[in-house]
């Protein structure tokens, strides 16, 4: 693993717990390691400053926030061109419904997931926003019937 510097067992615990609790106190956080307070607190910044945590955020519900349904979008572009990605890329970062959008290889160019309300909400997005993105010549919508598993942890 490449990831510019070491970390050992105990640095993957930390990030193990975090994952499961980010707002976890330093000192529960200690107790749980086995190090002191002041050992784990230099870890866990050394940690985020060398990049390994990238930040912290509070999981919502998105059925209690309107957006309760996930939606993958296959998007084929017309020219594969710099400066078609480029626009491509700037247009997605403004519409929040997006909410992961990845470059991919294989039959198409990008795989987008957002979320909206519900089948007229996502109707209305495609027609507003998705199809007018720059260099979109084709697209494939896979609405989720039932989430299954959804995570953004990371085996450590």
């Amino acid at each position: 693993m490449d990831n510019g510097s070491e970390i050992d067992k105990i640095d993957r615990k930390i990030l193990q717990v975090l994952q499961e609790d980010g707002r976890i106190s330093n000192l529960k956080l200690a107790e749980t390691i086995g190090l002191s307070a002041t050992a784990v607190l230099a870890r866990t910044q050394r940690l985020q400053r060398e990049g390994f945590i990238l930040g912290y955020e509070a999981k919502l519900n998105p059925a209690k926030l309107g957006r309760g349904m996930a939606v993958f979008v296959e998007v084929l572009l017309d020219r594969t061109t710099a400066n078609v990605f480029d626009a491509f890329k700037a247009a997605v970062q403004v519409h929040d419904e997006i909410m992961e959008c990845h470059l991919v290889a294989g039959g198409f160019d990008y795989l987008i997931k957002l979320r909206v309300a519900d089948m007229q909400a996502y109707r209305d997005f495609a027609g507003r926003v998705l199809w007018q993105l720059p260099g979109v010549r084709e697209t494939r919508t896979y609405a989720v019937m039932e989430e299954i598993k959804e995570s953004t942890r990371l085996a450590v």
